[in-house]
């Protein structure tokens, strides 16, 4: 389904310390919005029907099933430079972007 990186997982974990996400699993998603139809969503969740489940070193993440053929063979990553942070998709799904990147044409 989808995988993530040795420093998506290290960076998801330290999430995993506040308590609002204490029981609860990583949720990600796509949602409409964005100029170009769709933005990832990220969420602390419960599992619910048909979620895709998946385990990474000490949590969970859930994928609902109309984002699943969205986020197919998608990996995340996490990066840290000089001028900014933060989590990056690489999804072969993806047509087009916009030009801010913070959406995605399917």
């Amino acid at each position: 389904m989808l995988t993530l990186t040795p420093k998506a997982v290290k960076k998801v974990s330290e999430f995993f310390t506040d308590p609002e996400a204490k029981g609860k699993s990583l949720r990600v998603g796509v949602k409409p919005g964005g100029c170009s139809g769709y933005e990832y969503s990220f969420s602390f969740d419960d599992k619910k029907d048909g979620d895709t489940e998946m385990t990474f070193d000490g949590f969970t993440v859930l994928v609902d099933p109309n984002s699943a053929p969205f986020l197919k063979a998608s990996e995340i990553d996490y990066a840290e430079d000089g001028t900014a942070q933060g989590f990056k998709i690489r999804n072969p799904n993806v047509k087009s972007s916009c030009g801010c990147g913070q959406s995605n044409k399917f």
